[in-house]
């Protein structure tokens, strides 16, 4: 059984879980806010050219959507917009958008790779939010910022290259991503707290030389991002300078050397330092 609607832009067919088809009336410019939120029948859907935005909420929950065209015209996505649209495998998003919102494909489980255009500039808060079968995105070069949780949760993603105009890496913003093998950024980037948090196969990054290794940087024991950078930049001053300690008498400084060093370190940070050399 079908149910089919015309939408001309004002009405909205929350939770309506019988509607099946929507067409569109002319001069449609913006799908508002919560149109179609809860639609849990509708299966497919094209945006007609001529919409400029879609609002906050307005595909939210339609759990059945799999297949959705957005035409060229649209600039923005608003937040929630598709929010736990669960069995959405694709989408493209067109080069004219500018705007995507907070949580615009949070929950979007079936969705399996996504490319960013190059408009963008911010990836906001829990956009891509347990996108679990997501194993690829893109991200532009004009993007500055990855907002708190953007890939929370995207246990299926293996690899990733942050571009060099990000900087800034916000809470939690790829914490858990299970699968993430590889890892590429840029040595000027602000890493928040909890970012790398339950990455648990991150094993390598590519960054410049004033970054750790490979190795170095994202060693398996350790959960935090920071942690590791902390421990090698110590490494660096202690085995690249050499450090000077006054004596207690206030004679000439002497070089405190490497064994001297060991001594003062704890045991269990001097296995680490031998792991990493």
């Amino acid at each position: 059984m079908t149910k089919s609607a015309v939408y001309s832009g004002i009405e909205t067919f929350y939770y309506d879980r019988e509607l099946t088809e929507v067409t569109f009336a002319k001069g449609v410019t913006t799908i508002g806010n919560g149109a179609f939120q809860g639609c849990s029948s509708l299966a497919a859907i094209t945006i007609p050219e001529g919409v400029t935005s879609i609002d906050r909420y307005a595909f939210y929950d339609c759990s059945s959507l799999t297949a959705i065209t957005i035409p060229d015209s649209v600039k923005s996505i608003g937040n929630d917009a598709f929010r736990g649209c669960s069995s959405l495998t694709a989408i493209t998003i067109p080069e004219g958008v500018t705007s995507i919102c907070k949580c615009a494909f949070w929950g979007c489980s079936s969705l399996t790779a996504i490319t960013i255009p190059d408009g963008v500039t911010m990836i906001e808060s829990g956009t891509f939010y347990e996108c679990s079968s997501l194993t690829a995105i893109t991200i532009p070069d004009g993007v500055t910022k990855i907002g708190n949780f953007a890939f929370e949760g995207c246990s299926s993603l293996t690899a990733i290259t942050i571009p060099d105009s990000v900087t800034t890496l916000s809470y939690r913003a790829f914490c858990g991503c299970s699968a993430l093998t590889r890892f590429s950024l840029s040595p000027a980037v602000s890493i928040g707290e909890t970012c790398f948090s339950h990455c648990t196969a991150l094993i390598s990054a590519a960054a410049d030389q004033n970054m750790p290794t490979v190795e170095d940087l994202l060693h398996s024991r350790w959960h935090g991002i920071r942690e590791r950078v902390v421990v090698l930049s110590c490494l660096k001053t202690l085995f690249t300078t050499q450090k000077k300690r006054k004596r207690q008498d206030g004679g000439e400084a002497q070089t405190l050397g490497v064994t001297a060093v060991r001594k003062r370190l704890p045991k269990v940070m001097w296995r680490v330092i031998l792991e990493f050399l």
